[in-house]
């Protein structure tokens, strides 16, 4: 199991029990009751510590390391205001099946739960974190860190990862003490159910025109080949929700891009399908509209977690397992299957495919012309291994549908949260976890405002992210809403902005402020400057997809 370690305080082993699990950086902001773990992570050469401006950004950034690296994320705040802070970030995390691990102090054992006004005291702290993590512990004695801490990264590293939350009391943390030394969690991954595969695979062979749907799970199974094997086994194309782009590469002749609120290839491919393949996805209200499953439709729900088979859609099928094991399964009998009988013609031809790709395009040029004409200028500059942070503001909505994406773990979400504020923070992350890859920020006025000062944050730690801030002085989605459900009847969105080029150059990062149609330029050079960098455009207020008709099937 592990070896005993010498006299050492709570704090060293906590670090320890990190160092144990891989760990590598940790995102936090002290407080006094985790100065002890604080001080064990003086001279620690191993694990690097990224000191935030807020609690909301060390759960943001654990977050987009964690979506970056395919490794949980670990956040490291103070109790009470901190861990409330905090929250916002693991519920985004919570929502996009993200492993953050939040470690987080706790007031002194003899007052928990006393309601006696102790410095940082929260009641019920565990019931607080409840909704927003997977599994929560509070550690009342020493030798139960290590342990603590190897089951809250086991947890994130089988089945469906989502957060995680250890809380250590003040006086634990103080303590000395013998600990022992845990070998790292190992991922633990259930087969599938064999009949459930079979048949399976004998009614994708036997559909007339089989149809998948890719969801974030495919990108968080690192699936990817499997998937786009599969889909080239049957011949059947792929659409995948925001959170799947980049499961089939978006260039590949049979992926259909991603589709979002009924908008995408999806409106009119899905339609025809008689039987579908979702893998990875719950399925929720983003799937609403013309490319919903139909009840004249047979639908396999393949994900790792059994709570969400057919649970907004009754599925004819389920299979509850890791998409990476799954779709083997699936592609090994398939392809057994099919050496006995290949099929004469393709189940869609490459016309068909390519006049719905047609029609996408057309639709998203009249929707949406000068957010495509942005979208396209990013897309010649920055390279495939280019990492994007959709945030919540218009363009990036647009991009959603119309920006293309190659590679896995390319494109990120706050997915259903939709947590206005993210995208800045979640990047900063993201470019910690993979410093060699480009990682831009696309952000709006509104919600930049929230991370803001973690310009410093990404100055003094050198993270060379871009954010694109696109200014329309309004909180933008609900300013449109407020014109077209309320009458114009516009109250409480209009917003008053600095130059915000200015202030990332008043922070020591670059900053400058361009015209839309010089966006591609200036992300190139800010890409290539390799500095933290914000580049600025001024915007109108456009409709966001969600709030349009989707095209008719």
């Amino acid at each position: 199991m592990g070896h005993a370690m010498k006299h050492i305080t709570g704090g060293e082993a906590v670090v320890q029990a990190l160092r144990n699990e891989g760990v590598e950086v940790v995102f936090g902001l002290p407080g006094v009751q985790i100065m002890s773990i604080y001080d064990a992570f003086h001279g620690e050469p191993g694990i690097r510590v990224i000191t935030v401006r807020h609690e909301q950004t060390a759960g943001y950034m654990a977050d987009g390391y964690a979506r970056a690296t395919g490794k949980p994320g670990v956040a490291l705040v103070a109790p009470g205001p901190g861990v409330q802070n905090a929250g916002a970030a693991l519920g985004t995390a919570y929502a996009s099946s993200s492993p953050v691990l939040l470690l987080t102090g706790q007031v002194k054992r003899s007052e928990i739960g006393t309601d006696c006004g102790a410095l940082h005291e929260l009641n019920d702290q565990l019931d607080i974190i409840g909704p927003v993590t997977t599994w929560r512990r509070r550690v009342m004695g020493f030798t139960e860190i290590p342990f603590a801490i190897h089951e809250a990264m086991a947890r994130m590293r089988s089945g469906r990862p989502r957060p995680t939350e250890v809380e250590i009391p003040f006086d634990v943390l103080d303590m000395r003490g013998n600990t022992v030394s845990l070998s790292p969690a190992q991922p633990l991954q259930r087969p599938p159910d064999g009949e459930s595969v079979r048949r399976a695979s004998e009614l994708l062979l036997s559909a007339r025109k089989p149809f998948i749907w890719a969801g974030g799970g495919v990108n968080i199974a690192n699936a990817s080949s499997e998937l786009t094997d599969l889909a080239q086994a049957l011949g059947a194309p792929v659409a995948t929700t925001a959170e799947g782009k980049g499961a089939i590469p978006e260039n590949h002749p049979l992926a259909l891009g991603a589709s979002y609120y009924g908008h995408g290839a999806s409106s009119w491919a899905a339609p025809r399908a008689d039987v579908i393949l979702a893998v990875g996805t719950r399925m929720t209200d983003q799937m609403a509209g013309p490319g919903a499953p139909r009840k004249s439709q047979k639908l396999i729900h393949l994900d790792a977690d059994p709570s969400v088979l057919g649970k907004h859609h009754p599925a004819d099928i389920g299979i509850p397992c890791d998409a990476r094991i799954g779709l083997q399964a699936l592609l090994e009998d398939v392809r057994h299957k099919s050496a006995k009988e290949a099929r004469s013609h393709p189940p869609w031809p490459k016309d068909e495919l390519d006049d719905i790709r047609a029609r996408r395009e057309r639709w998203l040029a009249a929707k949406a012309r000068d957010q495509m004409e942005m979208i396209r200028s990013m897309e010649r500059v920055l390279d495939e291994d280019a990492v994007v942070v959709a945030g919540l503001t218009n363009v990036a909505y647009w991009s959603f549908l119309g920006y293309r994406v190659t590679r896995p773990r390319s494109f990120m979400t706050s997915s259903y949260y939709a947590t206005l504020g993210y995208a800045f923070p979640l990047s900063l992350g993201a470019k910690v976890g993979a410093p060699r890859r480009p990682v831009i920020a696309l952000t709006g006025d509104g919600g930049f405002m929230y991370g803001l000062p973690e310009l410093a944050t990404a100055v003094q730690h050198g993270i060379a992210v871009v954010v694109v801030v696109f200014v329309d002085n309004a909180f933008g989605a609900s300013k449109d809403d407020q014109r077209t459900r309320y009458r114009g009847r516009v109250v409480g969105t209009e917003l008053h902005n600095p130059n915000f080029a200015e202030v990332a150059r008043v922070f020591g990062a670059e900053g400058v402020r361009v015209e839309p149609e010089n966006l591609g330029h200036a992300l190139e050079n800010a890409v290539e400057a390799g500095k933290p960098a914000l580049i600025e455009i001024p915007t109108p207020t456009w409709t966001p997809p969600f709030q349009i008709e989707p095209p008719r099937s």
